[in-house]
């Protein structure tokens, strides 16, 4: 069995010296949980923001109003701007956002229970990804962490792009 993919960031994040950060709604902060059962995360997590109300999207992750009422909170807009916003406030080379519908309600015409955008912030530029995901609310947002730790992982081999 391989490894989980936050040691291996972890690996890669330590070799490269390079800095990351996460700004997260529907997960709650369990991509930086995962992050911080690595021993020795200090030396390149720089933290996290759990931003779950547009409030504090729009105040800890400088996410736009505009933005917000716009596109919502699950969109592509949406998890650029807090991916942006917590990798400049964090300091950070590279940052990744999530935010998405994980249920069992909440869901929209368009974007239905399980919709979750992944973003990520990095000095050379942004992308999004998106999915559906049909489990219940704990496996969504164990799905969605993963997703996030493994967008990160193709950014530093170099294959990050946009998915929708």
């Amino acid at each position: 069995m391989s490894q989980p993919l936050e040691y291996a960031l972890g690996e890669l994040f330590r070799l490269h010296g390079l800095r990351l950060a996460t700004a997260e709604s529907c997960t709650g902060g369990l991509i930086a949980h995962r992050i911080t059962n690595v021993p020795g995360s200090s030396e390149y997590f720089r933290g996290g923001v759990v931003a779950y109300a547009y409030e504090a999207k729009v105040a800890l992750l400088h996410v736009g109003w505009d933005t917000l009422r716009q596109h919502g909170a699950v969109s592509r807009e949406t998890v650029i701007e807090m991916a942006r916003g917590a990798r400049v406030a964090l300091g950070a080379d590279v940052a990744v956002s999530v935010s998405g519908i994980a249920g069992p309600g909440g869901g929209l015409p368009g974007k239905p229970v399980g919709t979750t955008w992944v973003g990520l912030s990095a000095v050379e530029g942004d992308w999004a990804r998106r999915f559906v995901w049909s489990g219940d609310r704990d496996q969504n947002k164990v799905d969605s962490a993963e997703a996030a730790l493994q967008m990160v992982m193709d950014y530093l081999h170099g294959k990050v792009d946009d998915r929708s």
